[in-house]
């Protein structure tokens, strides 16, 4: 479609937003609201279609997602005035087993997407607080919701299934899986930059404050550490990843509440919980402490683990991306996960992986590593573009 689109990307604590205009896929202004619900004072960085700086800087404290949209209305209006929303689309982390592609947000759709907040508690809440304010700001324009877990129900049952009582199954609990949009668009990218490597045995690390691998053959999901919630697989920032059920039980039986069991497990565990330094990856590799050091070492551990696995259920492994906050910046990360794939054949370029290049792998490795940059709000964009 013509017309003005807003892309939103709300996080536990941000809102990223940008505008895009006709058929360009360079947003005409971008920014994001970061610290959302804390106690001291937000930031908003907004930057123009070149990528300059139009204002950063602390703002009042902003409450929730949906005060944050007015924030970033208002923010963006003062620079380019006269804006007519024809569309929004809304980044969800969970679509349940009922959407497995983009759609038109209404009331019933909307109502369905709350019922699936237990599901994502940690990110559900905040999407559905910037659609109810974008629907509310743009009441004439087309709101298109984009699912992080529809890009892996191309899994085959046997990958999307637990082993407990079938009947569980069908009323919804199932491995779903998450960072959808970001797979989604790197294994487009992939697909224009090689079609031969793209059309084989894939695995992408997206690596950030949340993590997870996608085993992809020919473009498609195949496996994925995330699970039932984004709580599974690797460690992550404050998420624990995987660990033995009967830890909860036994918690449980120790008498924590379900919600004090939640809370430790969502925003006290992952590399904030083993390094009691931070959840940031960058504060931890600049820490002198141990437990920073034991920290980032169960982080690559538990991404080799992850890339062994899904190796064996490709049967083989042709290529190995890294993408998003951790897997684009961070060398040492990269490095460190590759020496501990060396028996798989992965060798690195040292040089090239320090420059954060496209292509890292050492002439002699037998599998193609690069580095691909993600944009989740590109595929949102075309989603929304398709539908509306």
């Amino acid at each position: 479609m013509n017309g003005e689109i807003l892309i939103l990307n709300a996080g536990s604590s941000s809102l990223k937003f940008s505008i895009y205009i006709d058929g360009d896929e360079t947003p005409e202004v971008s920014g994001l609201i970061d610290r959302i619900g804390a106690a001291d004072r937000a930031e908003i960085k907004l930057k123009d279609a070149q990528g300059q700086p139009l204002s950063t800087g602390e703002i009042g404290a902003v409450a929730d997602h949906g005060a944050a949209l007015m924030v970033a209305i208002g923010a963006m209006g003062q620079h380019y005035p006269g804006h007519t929303i024809k569309a929004v689309g809304h980044r969800v982390v969970h679509g349940g087993p009922d959407f497995a592609a983009p759609v038109a947000i209404d009331d019933d759709v909307q109502a369905q997407l709350e019922a699936l907040t237990p599901l994502a508690p940690l990110h559900q809440p905040h999407c559905l607080a910037g659609i109810r304010a974008a629907r509310a700001a743009f009441p004439d324009a087309v709101q298109i919701a984009c699912f992080d877990t529809a890009f892996h129900r191309t899994m085959p049952r046997l990958n999307e299934t637990y082993a407990i009582p079938r009947e569980y199954f069908d009323a919804g609990v199932r491995r779903y899986g998450f960072h959808g949009l970001s797979y989604d668009y790197i294994a487009g990218a992939l697909r224009e930059h090689d079609p031969k490597l793209a059309s084989g045995r894939v695995i992408v690390a997206h690596l950030g404050n949340g993590a997870s691998l996608c085993a992809m053959q020919d473009g498609k999901s195949v496996a994925t550490t995330m699970g039932f919630s984004a709580l599974d697989g690797l460690a992550m920032g404050t998420r624990c990843g995987q660990i033995d059920p009967g830890v909860l039980l036994y918690l449980l039986d120790r008498g924590m509440s379900s919600a004090e069991l939640s809370d430790m497990l969502y925003r006290k565990s992952g590399l904030l919980g083993l390094s009691g330094v931070s959840s940031d990856m960058r504060t931890l590799l600049a820490s002198p402490a141990p437990e920073a050091t034991e920290a980032v070492a169960y982080f690559v551990q538990s991404i080799c683990r992850g890339v062994a696995e899904l190796t064996a259920m490709l049967g083989g492994l042709d290529a190995l991306i890294f993408t998003a906050g951790i897997g684009e910046n961070s060398y040492e990360i990269r490095e460190n996960v590759c020496a501990g794939l060396h028996w798989l054949g992965v060798r690195l370029n040292a040089r090239a992986n320090d420059y954060s290049a496209f292509g890292i792998a050492d002439q002699d490795s037998r599998v193609e590593v690069l580095v691909i940059p993600t944009r989740e709000d590109l595929t949102i964009l075309r989603a929304v573009r398709a539908a509306a």
